[in-house]
Order: structure tokens, then C-alpha cells, then sequence
């Protein structure tokens, strides 16, 4: 493990070449630099598409059985990791703790600068032992870095517990080893900005997660076709969200789509399987419930049945 007082050998720490005149360049020149170092970011999410497709899987089966998904991290990385995690109940109509981030400070750190309380990996366990984490749950460690001991201390408690872990840092192994589970490196190179793990390394994680988080939904069936049937129907644009993939899917009109809608009780997935079969509300929800809330599978199980013998 690297000494927490020598970290200038770090990749996200050393000094990027292509800015070295960063405060001598105008404002087009600015965007120009920050936007060829950023592809560097979708570049590195290739690169590590065996372990995301890994924690893909390993979390999809977790939460089947029952468990839950946790994102640990301080600073930048504890807020993307609650953000994404924020981002589940309206999307995907998850309950609210079916995904839940960890930050390094609690609320407050979300606004409010806390860099100081990630040095404390006896908080990070505090935080897997406060949450009752069991062998059921996945819990990822972000650290861009791969040093901040708040999440290496959530982690190795989670371990502890039989939890599966999944480590994400922007370093490579041979400068900071960890042992979980499954082990993603998202390797972007030296911030524009020397140490700014804001930038690049922010980026990256963001689309890691998206891609985990998402691709995890899929795989609990969360998802039709492309479209998000899940979708929890809380304002007007959601609204106007479902009556469209209604539209589109089922070919009724807006306004008969609306009427779908309000008798499968807002709930997209339930509206169409409804109008496919036209079982009502109480069997579509039983037949949904007998596929793990997968619509394609239920669909498929009606229609099979309807064929004669």
C-alpha cells in the first residue's frame, strides 16, 4: 500500500505535459485542452470493460437475492457516488435504499468541503457496520487516488462481512494495490490542472457509474427495449415520459394512453403488459411478479400460454 505521506508518484498526481502553460493560454485554447483530455476518459472506460461488465453482473445477482448497492468515497468521488445513486428512485423506481451512497462527512460534505474527515478509515467502517451490511450487498470503494483510507476502511469491513467488493481507483495496481473483489482501474492520465481529481478522473468515474448503475437496472429487467418502463411517474415531465413510451409501444393515442396509464396506477411496465394481454391491474401484477418484475419474460410466458396444445 502506498505511503499516505508520498503520493506525488501517483498517476493523478503527476504533472500533465500538455499543460504546463495552462495559465498562459486564452480562453478557446482552454476549451480546446480540457476537451482532448477528457476523450482520454471514454478511452479508459474500454479499457476497463471486463471488470465493469463483472460488477455488472456480481450486483444484478446480489440485488435478485435481496441485497443492496452502497458507493463509498470522500470528496468528488463520495459525491458522484451518491448522486448516481440519488438518480435510481426517479429513473428506475427503485426504493430508496435499494442504492445508496456513502460520503466521507455525511449531507454536509455534499456542499461543503470535508477533505480532512477522509483520512479516518475507522469512519468508514463505522459507516458498513451502521448500515448492517450482509453477505447479500455490494458495496464499491471510489477513491481516484486509491489511497483514502475512509473508503480502504469501508471496504475491508465490508469484506469482513461477506459483502462483494468492487474497487475503483484511476491509479494503476502496481502503485496502489487493494484487495476486493473485483478491481477497476479507470486510468486517465495527469489532470490538466496538477492533482485536480475533479477533472478527468470525476469524469470517468461518472461514466463508470452510469454504466454500472444502468446496466445493473437492465439486468433486473428495469428496462424495455431501450426505454425506462420503470420510470416513476413524479412530475409532469415524467409524466409526459411514460405517455410517450406508451405512444410509441402501443400505438394508442395520448389520450388513450393516459387512461392506460391511470388504470395500472401509473406504472409504465404494468400499462403495457396490460394492454398486450389484456389481463387487469390484479393479474397483470401477479404475472409481473412471477418474472422478477421482467416484462419481456412475462410477456412471453402469456403468449406461450395462449397457444394451443
Amino acid at each position: 500500500m502506498t505511503n499516505l505521506q508520498e503520493r506525488g508518484h501517483l498517476l493523478t498526481e503527476q504533472i500533465n505535459p500538455h499543460s504546463l502553460n495552462l495559465d498562459q493560454l486564452n480562453s478557446v485554447e482552454l476549451v480546446e485542452l480540457f476537451n482532448s483530455e477528457d476523450f482520454k476518459a471514454v478511452a479508459a472506460v474500454a479499457e476497463a470493460k471486463i471488470p465493469l461488465a463483472k460488477a455488472i453482473d456480481t450486483t444484478a445477482e446480489r440485488l435478485r437475492q435481496g441485497g443492496r448497492l452502497f458507493y463509498i468515497g470522500a470528496g468528488t468521488s463520495g459525491r458522484l457516488g451518491v448522486l448516481d445513486a440519488a438518480e435510481c428512485p426517479p429513473t428506475f423506481c427503485t426504493p430508496p435504499d435499494l442504492v445508496q451512497g456513502i460520503i466521507a462527512g455525511g449531507a454536509g460534505a455534499l456542499v461543503r468541503s470535508s477533505e480532512d474527515l477522509e483520512d479516518r478509515a475507522e469512519d468508514g467502517a463505522g459507516a458498513i457496520a451502521q448500515r448492517q451490511i450482509t453477505q447479500l450487498d455490494v458495496v464499491v470503494g471510489i477513491t481516484a487516488g486509491g489511497t483514502t483510507p475512509f473508503v480502504h476502511g469501508a471496504l475491508n469491513a465490508a469484506r469482513q462481512r461477506g459483502a462483494a467488493t468492487i474497487f475503483i481507483a484511476c491509479v494503476p495496481a502496481d502503485q496502489v494495490s487493494f484487495e476486493a473483489d473485483i478491481d477497476i482501474r479507470l486510468l486517465t492520465g495527469p489532470e490538466v490542472l496538477a492533482g485536480s481529481t475533479r477533472l478527468k478522473a470525476g469524469t470517468v468515474t461518472k461514466l463508470a457509474l452510469n454504466i454500472l448503475s444502468t446496466g445493473v437496472m437492465v439486468k433486473l429487467g428495469k428496462v424495455y427495449g431501450n426505454r425506462m418502463v420503470d420510470v416513476a411517474v413524479t412530475n409532469q415531465k415524467l409524466r409526459d415520459r411514460a405517455l410517450r413510451i406508451l405512444q410509441d409501444l402501443t400505438g394508442l393515442s395520448r389520450e388513450a394512453s393516459g387512461f392506460l396509464l391511470e388504470r395500472s396506477g401509473k406504472w409504465v411496465k404494468l400499462a403495457l403488459l396490460m394492454h398486450w394481454t389484456n389481463l387487469d391491474k390484479e393479474a397483470g401484477e401477479k404475472l409481473l411478479a412471477a418474472h422478477q418484475g421482467n416484462l419481456r419474460a412475462a410477456v412471453a410466458t402469456y403468449e406461450s400460454q395462449q397457444k394451443p396444445s
